[in-house]
Parts: C-alpha cells; sequence; structure tokens
C-alpha cells in the first residue's frame, strides 16, 4: 500500500507544504506568462493586457533592466531560435519520466491494465511525427516561381486584402490571404500565424499537419492526468485517509477534510501532483486552442483573418458610433472564403495551389 492510515501531527508540514506551492505558482504563472506573450498574434486580448500590465509597473523598474529584458524578449520571440524546441523536449522529457518512473509503476502495483497505460506512448508517437511534419513542411512560402499561381487562389475581398498591395521586403504582390512574417522574413500563402513552438510558420500548407498536432498532444495531457489523478483516488480510497483524523496546530483533533488530502498527496508525491497539475493547465490551454482552430477550419478563416476581422468591426464600431449616436452595431466583416462545411474541410486536406484553381476554372 502506497500510503498508511492518516493519524499523526501536522505542525511543520504546513510550511512545507506552502513552500512548494508557492514554487509550484510560480512555475505555473511562468508558463501562462509565455503563453500569454506570444500566442502567435500580435493583436490578441491577452497580449494586450500583457502589455498594459507592463506599463503600469515600467516606472518602478529600473531602465537598464528594461532595456535587458526587451533585447532578451526579441530574440527569444522575434528571431528565428530553437529556444522553444529545445524547452517543448524537456518539458516533454520530464512529464513521460515521471510518468515512467513513478506513475506508470504504482498504476501497475495497483493492478491498472497494461493497454490504458500504454496509450500515452502511442500518443507520444503520433504526435511526434505530426510535430516533425509541421517543423519540416514548408507553409507555403511565396516566390517568384509560384507567386503568379498563388495570386490566382484566392480573390481579394477589398476589406482585409486589397489589390496591388507590394510587400516591400520581398517586392512582391500579395496573393489574398498572405502575410509577410516577421520571424521567418518571408510571404505565406494562407498565413495563419508563426508557432515558436514549432519554429516555423502556420499556413496553408501544414495547417493540417498542426492541426492533429494539438489535437493529440491535447490528448496526452488529458490521458496521463486522467491515470494519475485515477491513481491518486485509488491511493486515497485503499489507505482509508478519509476515515481517518490529525492533530493540528493547536493540538486538536481533527477529522481528515479535503483540503488536508491535497496537502498531504502534495507533500507525498510531490512530484506527481506537480505534474498533475501543469497537466490540467496544459489541456485547458490546448483544449481551448485546439477547439479555436477547429472552429476556424470550419468557416475556413485563419487566426490572422479572425484577429484582423474583430480589429475591422471595432474601429467600424468606433466611427459608427461617431458619425452616429443612434447606429450603436456595425455591421460584421463577411467571410468571403467560406464555401461550406464540407469544402472547408476539404481545403485544410487539400490545401488549394494555384495550378490546380486554374484547373477547376478551366
Amino acid at each position: 500500500m502506497l500510503l498508511g492510515p492518516v493519524k499523526h501531527k501536522e505542525k511543520n508540514s504546513g510550511m512545507d507544504f506552502l513552500t512548494l506551492f508557492l514554487i509550484y505558482s510560480v512555475l505555473v504563472l511562468t508558463s501562462i506568462v509565455l503563453i500569454i506573450k506570444y500566442p502567435g498574434q500580435d493583436e490578441s486580448f491577452l497580449r494586450r493586457v500583457f502589455n498594459s500590465l507592463t506599463k503600469i509597473i515600467s516606472p518602478v523598474i529600473p531602465l537598464w533592466l528594461q532595456t535587458a529584458t526587451h533585447h532578451f524578449l526579441h530574440k527569444l520571440f522575434h528571431t528565428r531560435n530553437a529556444i522553444f524546441l529545445i524547452l517543448h523536449f524537456v518539458l516533454e522529457a520530464a512529464v513521460y519520466g515521471e510518468y515512467t518512473w513513478e506513475v506508470f509503476q504504482y498504476c501497475r502495483e495497483l493492478g491498472f491494465s497494461l493497454p490504458s497505460l500504454l496509450v500515452p506512448y502511442f500518443l507520444l508517437a503520433v504526435k511526434s511525427y505530426f510535430f516533425y511534419l509541421c517543423c519540416i513542411t514548408d507553409p507555403g512560402t511565396i516566390t517568384k516561381l509560384n507567386h503568379e499561381s498563388l495570386l490566382q487562389v484566392y480573390m481579394y475581398d477589398e476589406v482585409l486584402y486589397q489589390k496591388f498591395i507590394v510587400c516591400p521586403t520581398c517586392n512582391l504582390r500579395k496573393p489574398a490571404r498572405s502575410k509577410h512574417c516577421r520571424v521567418c522574413n518571408r510571404c505565406v500563402h494562407r498565413f495563419d500565424h508563426h508557432c515558436v513552438w514549432v519554429n516555423n510558420c502556420i499556413g496553408a500548407l501544414n495547417t493540417r499537419y498542426f492541426l492533429i498536432y494539438l489535437i493529440t498532444l491535447s490528448a496526452m495531457a488529458v490521458n496521463i492526468a486522467a491515470l494519475t489523478l485515477s491513481l491518486l483516488i485509488q491511493v486515497v480510497v485503499m489507505s482509508n485517509m478519509m476515515q481517518g483524523s490529525y492533530i493540528d496546530a493547536d493540538g486538536q483533533q481533527r477529522a481528515v477534510e479535503l483540503t488536508f488530502v491535497i496537502q498531504h498527496l502534495f507533500l507525498t508525491f510531490p512530484r506527481i501532483v506537480f505534474m498533475l497539475g501543469f497537466l490540467i493547465v496544459l489541456f485547458l490551454l490546448l483544449g481551448g486552442y485546439s477547439c479555436f482552430h477547429v472552429y476556424l477550419i470550419l468557416i475556413n478563416q485563419t487566426s490572422n483573418e479572425w484577429y484582423k476581422s474583430r480589429s475591422y468591426s471595432y474601429q467600424q464600431s468606433m466611427q459608427c458610433q461617431q458619425f452616429s449616436e443612434g447606429y450603436r452595431h456595425a455591421p460584421h466583416k463577411k467571410n468571403t472564403y467560406s464555401k461550406g462545411l464540407l469544402k472547408n474541410i476539404l481545403e485544410i486536406i487539400k490545401p488549394l495551389a494555384g495550378e490546380e484553381k486554374n484547373k477547376k476554372d478551366d
């Protein structure tokens, strides 16, 4: 049995728990700040909130520290580098190392079925394959060779995309739904966003790989979290912890409550509980992000277009309020690229290329 009956004094453990929980909270908050700082879009709501908070606290931060931080963050988020790839592998190795070393072994002792314990490794193999494809696949770089054909793929809506706009860096007329990536220094066909975690742009040719990568990564997180939570629940049940008692700091004997159980598990299995908390946060973030991308695929819209259309609607609303007090709601920008649910999905599975578009038109 992993835990014995609970009936002991809890005088110093409270301070130990608070110390561990503080470290845990700092690590989780740091991860959230990293995700907020670079979600792949310059104008995201979370990033605007982050920038606003930065402006508030900047007066109390020394100028040299602000300058050094700015240079570091610019190098980290606005230049193509392998830092987040390395961080990705380190976090993944830490999670699977803990799962294999402790969770897997404990689950086997408690009689968990072997196939259910091997599912995370299968998901890891699938995720790794599509992660590799995301990293190495050309997202749809616009060059002089394919430029003319890509101009024919999508029509210009004259709102988000206008004709005869030339990219000053690439010196090429920008096809509709394309954008110049400042990190990769190239124009990308059907640009979605630049993802630092795969060190590549997400565009027409690798969106399908990116979506499967997100879904399998979310599945990995929730699967390992579910197995870990099942393990901890079974440990509590088998140890009869809820029927036990403990002596508090005042010397009073108290019946075990849920808060005590969580504290006790945190101190008994700190690495497992750390991993569980990290996976829960990761799943909530990735699950929501995956659902967002599925929604965008179903309506045939990129995240770049989603943010730009929200900005356009906001600007139109401000203009309407300025020139007409009685007109409160501006019309939303219509998505001209949606072709129906099935065709939208097929366009992701088999991206449109200039030559294919010309054949269809013929």
